[in-house]
């Protein structure tokens, strides 16, 4: 097992500070955080819907708040020797997508390496509308035998947090179904670009 690596959220002067400018962001915009994570070392976390830029500016305080250390999959090439560090030290894990093993088989890799990791995904895969999730991290979860925890923001009610904590049953088209209906009220910043909108 790997030792745990310092990033933006586990830097302790660091980490207290953005929470406290996360804090005072949250009530001056008037946003509200529901739920709360679970108390899991590792778990993969999907947040839902993402149509804008602002959707990472709206989810980090929540993140900072439960002092979640999140990580995210990005290309390898993201990650060039001189900065490599930082983006790891930014919770980025590399991901050789010209590999023979894929994507998943990398991620699982990940998980099976670290004592705690908890991996945020954005199934819609990009800000512009979608007509269906890209399906990795249902089967990243299902690889390592982890639960899903459906992160979300709401613009039109200001919520943003956490919902339910799903463990995949390996039946893809049913969980799916499960899943999206839980996200079907949800509104995304750009309500246009909301999936189903």
């Amino acid at each position: 097992m790997q030792k745990k690596q310092l990033t933006i959220f586990s830097t302790p002067v660091i980490a207290h500070f953005l929470r406290l400018v996360a804090f005072v962001g949250l009530k001056l915009t008037g946003w509200r955080t529901v739920g709360t994570p679970p108390k899991l070392d590792k778990f993969v976390m999907i947040a839902v819907p993402h149509t804008s830029n602002w959707d990472f500016a709206i989810m980090l305080p929540v993140v900072l708040k439960y002092k979640l250390d999140v990580h995210w999959i990005g290309k390898h090439t993201l990650f060039p020797k001189p900065i490599a560090w930082f983006m790891r030290w930014l919770g980025g894990i590399p991901i050789n997508r010209s590999s023979a093993h894929n994507t998943v088989e990398q991620a699982a890799e990940a998980f099976n390496r670290s004592r705690e990791l908890v991996l945020l995904l954005t199934p819609e895969g990009t800000r512009g509308k979608v007509d269906k999730w890209k399906a990795g991290f249902y089967h990243i979860a299902c690889k390592v035998n982890l639960p899903i925890q459906l992160a979300y923001l709401d613009a039109k009610t200001k919520v943003v947090g956490f919902g339910p904590l799903f463990q995949p049953t390996g039946d893809f088209d049913a969980d799916m179904s499960t899943m999206l209906a839980f996200y079907k009220d949800k509104q995304g910043i750009r309500p246009e670009l909301t999936m189903g909108s």
